[in-house]
């Protein structure tokens, strides 16, 4: 999938070893997982089925945000940066043909 990212400064800690060491510490090897399951994956489909992933949809004042799992409480948060967003028929979102995304954060939104 294409990533973008909300900020540079996340753009250069996610994408240099010693700053995502210096920003995550003991996580950032399990950042790093999650940023190759992202690379790895063609489309947002593929990316759900990943079991160490558990990627979703978040709810209420997150409703249009997915969720990453990272360890515990944190969660790579992203959004999906078609326009438009790719639906289906019942109008929910077509994950087959979601290959863009932008990374918003990484946080403990519990």
């Amino acid at each position: 999938m294409k990533i973008e990212y909300s900020k540079n400064k996340l753009k250069k800690q996610l994408s240099d070893p010693t700053e995502l060491k210096k920003a995550f510490g003991v996580a950032a090897k399990r950042v790093r997982s999650r940023l190759e399951d992202i690379e790895a994956s063609p489309n947002l489909a593929v990316l759900i089925q990943i079991p160490a992933a558990n990627c979703h949809s978040l709810a209420g004042d997150r409703k249009g945000e997915w969720a990453l799992n990272i360890s515990g409480n944190y969660r790579m948060i992203f959004e999906i940066t078609h326009d438009p967003i790719p639906k289906t028929d019942d109008n929910s979102i077509n994950t087959l043909l979601v290959t863009d995304i932008c990374i918003l954060e990484i946080v403990d939104y519990h």
